[in-house]
């Protein structure tokens, strides 16, 4: 648990709430469930990317986004175990949709499927930071694991740009369908 003297003292996870608001389970459950599921997904791109472009020493680089992901999968699969959480109804569909995603994007070439890695993280990011505000010192461990995981996700986008993500064919209507995509799926994630 870490704890800065120096930071403002937070309140605990779902307080203060308003009518209509979650509970602390249900913000848990929501939270628990929409990381397991995009994390599920995550692996699920680069193993898509990782077909069409190759892993290993072929793609370290890859190859350590996607060695990443499953640790951060492997997290949430065990959460929502211990705080028996059900995981979403929707995982067959990213099942499907993360593989397509990724070698779909991989097919058009290097830089698109640096272009996807970028539009996913950018949404993750502010996503993960958005959970980690909400989640109190009652809920600190969950805090920091969420906290060192958007900085992971942080690199992996800073990564993509690195390697051209923008010069990718039509970059901005690519990575944008992908951004909304990715909303869509969290939202839906987090209620099914």
């Amino acid at each position: 648990m870490t704890t800065d003297p120096a930071a403002p003292h937070r309140p605990r996870t779902a307080e203060p709430r308003r009518p209509g608001d979650p509970d602390k389970r249900q913000l848990l459950e929501r939270f628990i469930r929409v990381d397991q599921a995009g994390e599920y997904g995550a692996v699920r791109i680069y193993q898509g990317q990782m077909a069409v472009l190759g892993g290993g020493r072929r793609n370290p680089r890859l190859q350590h986004m996607h060695d990443q992901e499953v640790a951060h999968r492997s997290t949430f699969d065990r959460l929502l175990v211990e705080r028996r959480v059900r995981p979403t109804v929707l995982q067959p569909l990213w099942h499907v949709a993360g593989f397509a995603l990724g070698a779909g994007t991989a097919l058009l070439g290097e830089k698109a499927a640096h272009a996807c890695t970028e539009a996913v993280e950018e949404v993750i990011d502010r996503h993960y930071a958005a959970q980690r505000d909400q989640l109190g010192e009652d809920e600190a461990e969950l805090r920091d694991t969420i906290e060192r995981f958007r900085q992971e996700e942080v690199e992996h986008r800073d990564l993509a740009r690195q390697e051209g993500a923008a010069e990718a064919p039509a970059y901005p209507l690519l990575s944008g369908a992908i951004k909304r995509g990715t909303r869509l799926a969290v939202w839906l994630s987090e209620r099914f």
